[in-house]
């Protein structure tokens, strides 16, 4: 889902990324409020005040969707769920859950939670407001504060649509998962829903440009686009760790390995070992055990020149939970540390002893072939 993305900060032990694509949404969520909707709030003020509030404004939404992403966090921690972190893109945000609800009953409590915190935030910035506002002549704060009650109530209820993986989405699917007592035949049909609603808001977006609005009508499609997506690979992504579930990385890892040395050139590696064998990671070992890994991704860091003089201790990645993973740790496990770590190999261990390298090529070859053999449906 997501491209690059910098980690902000750590709240309640959950990291806040934000993706480069929220850098575009704060860029026109500023610009739509300096320019049109503070102006006809607070018409008569400078441009400088517009702006300073619009800013604002865009601060405010950044920190209520947070709130929002971080409500749903907390209550899966509540029920054992493990979340990766909270990341900001340009639909919104997204809390990383890295397995799914145990039960309907976890499922509703974790969606609702996000539509409930952002409709208290509406109310909370609902009573600031007019607390703030004048007789006569709204004032900034008045006017910001009303702007953040609008948009959270319009973000709490546009997550209430029934449409997967929205939180009214997942609402439905735990309905559907209590009512049949199947997560995967709940979770096809809310995805189903959640597909047939992203084609009916890009139908509605074509409408809307064709009349006129361009730019809200390609708003509109885009979202719709994007929900269509979503709910797909949702779907997806449950028949991925379905099909993975139980099988242990042994299966599938490499155990004839080719080690290298701590002490040896990058200039040895590439003639020796790269050029040779052909691999584009090698387990970095010396008489205590394995250290860690180089890669092709270290090598090119170097200048060729600087080969001959630089050691494959100065530039491997040492051995952390980024680039390990115990023998008998489930592949969905293995998947996950690798999207995390951004490997598409992992180190094999066995009670601290090296065993082999799983590579995510094996992983998914053995995962088309049960896709294709298995009636996952």
């Amino acid at each position: 889902m997501f491209g690059r993305h910098i980690t902000l900060f750590r709240l309640f032990g959950f990291e806040v990324k934000l993706d480069a694509s929220w850098v575009l949404l704060a860029i026109l969520v500023s610009w739509a409020l300096a320019t049109g909707y503070f102006p006809a709030q607070l018409p008569g003020r400078s441009g400088a005040l517009y702006w300073s509030v619009g800013v604002l404004g865009a601060a405010g939404l950044f920190s209520s969707i947070i709130f929002h992403e971080m409500c749903h966090s907390l209550v899966a921690r509540m029920y054992g769920l493990p979340i990766r972190g909270i990341t900001l893109f340009i639909f919104g945000g997204v809390a990383e859950m890295e397995d799914e609800p145990g039960s309907p009953k976890v499922e509703f409590l974790m969606a609702i939670a996000g539509p409930i915190s952002s409709y208290v935030l509406a109310l909370g910035f609902f009573i600031a407001s007019s607390l703030a506002g004048g007789n006569d002549v709204p004032s900034p704060v008045s006017a910001l504060f009303g702007y953040l009650a609008l948009i959270n109530a319009m973000l709490a209820t546009f997550n209430l649509v029934p449409a997967f993986p929205l939180d009214g989405g997942r609402v439905l699917r735990a309905a559907l998962w209590h009512w049949k007592g199947d997560m995967r035949w709940a979770t096809r049909h809310a995805s189903r829903i959640g597909s047939a609603f992203g084609i009916g808001f890009v139908v509605l977006g074509v409408l809307a440009a064709l009349q006129g609005d361009i730019a809200g009508g390609l708003w509109i499609a885009i979202i719709g686009l994007f929900l269509n997506g979503a709910a797909g690979s949702s779907y997806t992504q449950l028949r991925t760790r379905q099909a993975l579930e139980g099988q242990p990385v042994h299966r599938f890892m490499t155990r004839d390995l080719v080690t290298v040395p701590p002490n040896m050139s990058l200039q040895e590696l590439v003639d020796d070992y790269v050029y040779v064998s052909g691999h584009d990671i090698y387990p970095v070992v010396d008489e205590n055990g394995v250290l860690g890994t180089i890669g092709l991704r270290q090598i090119k860091q170097i200048p060729q020149p600087q080969w001959q003089d630089v050691q494959v201790r100065a530039v491997m990645s040492p051995c952390s939970q980024d680039n390990m993973i115990d023998a008998n740790a489930d592949a969905v496990l293995a998947i996950s540390r690798m999207q995390r770590g951004d490997n598409s190999r992992l180190l094999v261990v066995n009670r601290g002893k090296l065993e082999g390298i799983v590579a995510l090529k094996d992983i998914l070859r053995l995962l088309a072939l049960k896709l294709e053999l298995e009636t996952l449906e």
